[in-house]
């Protein structure tokens, strides 16, 4: 019996053995292109594959500083740059994962990681042994011979331990490791905090009176919800298809001020409260720029962007501001008229009145709305016109493969191939919304381009997005933003798979934050283009082709309240920097600041129990801090870049082989402005926006 139960045991611990040596993240994955294994992952893989990825990549590091011969570029620059793979594998999956199927389980793998990953960044650019060898090889750059990408990844390697701290006296790194940790913990503690209260509020309506004005598809879709959360009635929540309709076209002015203030409350007064979080996170960022020997955060995060400094950057937002604002403010009295005359008895426009009036006196003045347009926009279509569309410009085909497994039911997989053949890229795309993914449209990667030992390694690209779920009958149709959504993040999906080069860390959309928008914002244009929206849209009940008509209106409309959108954007580009320009940290409480801040750019009366900032995922927790900005420097690129397309045809092949050749394929191998100019033959100005959106009179 002894025996037996010793036996037992054995093969207990064999199985055990096995399972840990069976972990799909850390083995070589036998699909395809070595695609992740997504049907075999499960949440206690990750804590052991981070574990191991973690020594793995300590004990890289450790052989680069063991190296028994010179510092060269191959034995410590490119050595550096193959190091962590695992790591670098893991990390991209399990991120990725917690933004776009979360769960409790998994914020808390996330709080555990966030230390240990920030102590491995430490053990890399505090190592004051390997910061000596990369001196070593930077001092004699110049007699080295390198090719261009060479030189750029030696020189972003010693600016990164520079940035890092490794400069740092031996006190001064101590205290460097501490901020950057507890600055990671904050980040994610905001993050969660944000996806909480978002996921906290519904509207349950079980009265019909009070769906006035909500057309049958707002209607079929609150009942949907309403039936997933075991509700009567309708349920609408603060996602974007649920909220976003419901305030266009909601009659019940006293609902749409609960929605609005429950969705500029997210993160605010609340147990989810991140009104300390953000003052935390900015003190952290600040006395780590402080540390670094820079006057503000700002400073700090604008020196390797294109803008270099905060007086371009206040410069552009001021130069954008200044007749924007007042045709914003000229646009919203025109829209109070116009409500006034149509029933309405308030004095003045509130937050939750903008886009119903607006949508209103859209449909009566270019008679098109949401209600008209959805109906062409089914996804499916979409899906075909946004893949086809890399097709005329780039030769690209998407083939779907049943035989790659996403990360969740709803994700479709594509296997994403060259005129000639050759494999690109496998897309990833997640369409609809639902709890356990933020809000919001993105795109990311599980797998960057790089070239190793002579091996290309193509990337894994998904693009995410929230459209509305197909309700009773019908299927998903999209909003006509929607579409342009979706064509905003497939141009940066196509940044990513289009990448060409030998390091991973300049490929791709490893570029300056204020460029990496111009892949994505150049491809909204076609979806403001008839030649192109001619090929797709069709009623998805008639099969009838859009009107030439409805065409027409869409491009007419296309400026429609474009000074108010762009002021929009610019509140947020200008609160971000005042957060990331103090020197010292303001004594004002989060809402206080915001509201100074704001005051005077404000279109509309402030709402006390609402706060922008306790919800600013893409500055407090999502790579935009002092760097928001960057989609209105990405935005006068693009308007002036897509000019060439209008002027040589938007499906031009010349045009968008250059595009490709030298914007979407080189990263970041180049300066941009270089890269800019070699594709346009001159630099941007800032007026090719203003007259795109009309607020001033072209040439």
């Amino acid at each position: 019996m002894k025996k037996k139960i010793i036996a037992a045991a054995a093969l207990m611990l064999v199985a055990a053995t096995a399972c840990k040596m069976e972990n799909p993240l850390l083995t070589e994955s036998p699909l395809p292109y070595g695609a992740p294994q997504f049907d075999k992952i499960r949440t206690g893989h990750y804590m052991p594959a981070f574990k191991k990825a973690i020594a793995e990549a300590k004990a890289d590091i450790d052989a680069i500083v063991a190296c028994s011969e010179e510092p060269t570029f191959e034995n410590t620059i490119e050595a550096l740059e193959y190091s962590g793979l695992a790591l670098n594998r893991v990390s991209s999956i399990f991120y990725n994962i917690l933004e776009a199927n979360s769960d409790k389980k998994l914020e808390k793998i996330a709080e555990k990681v966030a230390p240990m990953m920030t102590e491995y960044g430490m053990y890399v650019s505090l190592n004051e042994k390997l910061f000596e060898r990369v001196k070593a090889v930077y001092a004699m750059k110049d007699s080295l011979g390198l090719e261009k990408d060479q030189m750029k990844i030696l020189e972003e390697t010693f600016k990164m331990f520079e940035r890092g701290g490794a400069n740092l006296s031996a006190e001064d790194k101590k205290t460097y490791g501490e901020l950057s940790e507890k600055l990671s913990l904050a980040q994610l503690k905001f993050g969660q905090n944000a996806l909480a209260s978002t996921n906290a509020f519904t509207l349950n309506l079980t009265d019909e009176a009070d769906l006035e004005g909500l057309p049958q598809f707002v209607r079929d879709l609150g009942a949907q919800t309403a039936a997933e959360k075991g509700d009567k009635g309708w349920t609408f929540d603060l996602s974007s298809p649920s909220y976003s309709p419901f305030m266009k076209y909601s009659a019940r002015r006293d609902l749409r001020e609960k929605m609005f203030k429950a969705y500029g409350a997210r993160g605010f007064g609340s147990d989810t409260d991140n009104s300390e979080v953000c003052k935390e996170i900015v003190s952290l960022r600040m006395q780590i720029a402080g540390l670094l020997g820079y006057e503000t955060y700002a400073d700090f995060a604008l020196e390797d962007r294109m803008a270099k400094n905060r007086e371009n950057v206040e410069n552009l937002l001021e130069e954008l501001l200044t007749p924007s604002l007042p045709a914003a403010r000229r646009e919203i009295a025109e829209l109070l008229d116009y409500a006034k005359a149509n029933g309405f008895e308030g004095d003045v426009i509130e937050g939750w009145d903008f886009s119903y009036w607006s949508e209103k006196y859209m449909n009566e003045h270019y008679s098109i709305s949401d209600e008209v347009l959805k109906p062409y926009f089914q996804l499916e279509n979409c899906i075909d016109a946004v893949f086809g569309l890399a097709t005329r410009l780039y030769g690209l085909q998407f083939e779907p493969r049943t035989d790659i497994p996403g990360y969740h039911p709803d994700v479709k997989v594509y296997d994403v191939k060259d005129e000639n053949g050759t494999h690109i890229a496998l897309c990833y795309a997640d369409f609809f919304p639902r709890a356990s993914k933020r809000a919001g449209a993105w795109m990311t990667e599980f797998r960057g381009q790089s070239i190793r030992d002579g091996v290309e390694y193509r990337p894994f690209i998904s693009i995410v997005t929230n459209f509305s779920k197909p309700a009773g009958d019908d299927p998903s149709l999209l909003t006509h933003y929607e579409l342009t959504t979706f064509l905003h993040e497939f141009g940066h999906a196509l940044h990513g798979m289009l990448a060409q080069g030998r390091y991973g860390s300049i490929t791709g959309t490893n570029v300056a934050r204020d460029f990496v928008e111009l892949p994505s914002q150049i491809m909204e244009n076609w979806g403001y283009e008839p030649e192109y929206l001619r090929t797709f849209a069709r009623h998805y009940r008639t099969g009838e082709i859009i009107p030439d008509e409805l065409v027409a209106r869409i491009v007419e409309a296309k400026n429609y309240h474009s000074a108010y959108a762009q002021v929009r954007q610019l509140h947020f580009g200008i609160l971000d920097m005042a957060w990331h320009s103090q020197k010292e940290l303001t004594s004002k409480t989060t809402k206080q600041f915001e509201d100074d801040v704001l005051r005077d750019v404000l279109m509309f009366p402030e709402v006390e129990q609402t706060c922008i900032s306790t919800a600013f995922t893409h500055i407090f927790n999502g790579g935009y801090s002092a760097g928001y900005y960057s989609y209105k420097w990405a935005e006068v690129l693009e308007a002036d870049a897509f000019s060439l397309f209008k002027e040589k045809g938007i499906f031009n092949r010349e045009v968008s082989e250059a595009f490709r050749r030298e914007i979407l394929s080189r990263g970041s191998a180049e300066d941009e402005a270089v890269m800019y100019r070699n594709f346009r033959g001159h630099d941007p100005e800032p007026k090719a926006l203003l007259e795109k959106l009309g607020i001033v009179s072209s040439r």
